[in-house]
């Protein structure tokens, strides 16, 4: 891809407000049913103003903004750490920008720093991935 150049950015991905019914469906595909995440009352009672979106949600979305940008198989690695909590109703926009292009072995591959952040600004997931050009 001869217009990939350093400082690229990939096509963003926003998403609509968290809403329970979105973390609820998370739940069910995850299999991960932490109550914080979907039982107001329990969130509560840990402290939380109310139920939060799963950390692995918003990776989730790091991952469909790479594969909507290239095929999976292209995906080489993909990581991230998680900086801050998603809230209910947070509007999520997903980021990715080229910061290396390099060979391995004959395969042109980029490596980008991707984030999801919410509408203010703050970022949530801070990561890279490599991606086989």
């Amino acid at each position: 891809m001869s217009e990939i150049t350093l400082g690229y950015e990939i096509p963003a991905l926003q998403l609509p407000p968290i809403s329970r019914h979105t973390l609820a469906l998370y739940c069910g595909a995850s299999g991960d049913h932490n109550p914080i995440h979907v039982d107001s009352d329990f969130a509560k009672k840990a402290g939380m103003p109310d139920v939060f979106a799963h950390g692995m949600l918003s990776m989730a979305y790091l991952g469909r903004m790479l594969t909507n940008w290239q095929p999976q198989s292209q995906l080489r690695s993909f990581s991230s750490r998680f900086a801050a909590i998603t809230q209910l109703r947070d509007v999520i926009s997903c980021t990715g920008t080229v910061v290396e292009l390099f060979e391995v072995e004959g395969e042109s591959r980029a490596r980008l720093e991707i984030s999801a952040a919410k509408a203010s600004g703050e970022q949530t997931l801070i990561g890279e991935a490599v991606v086989a050009l």
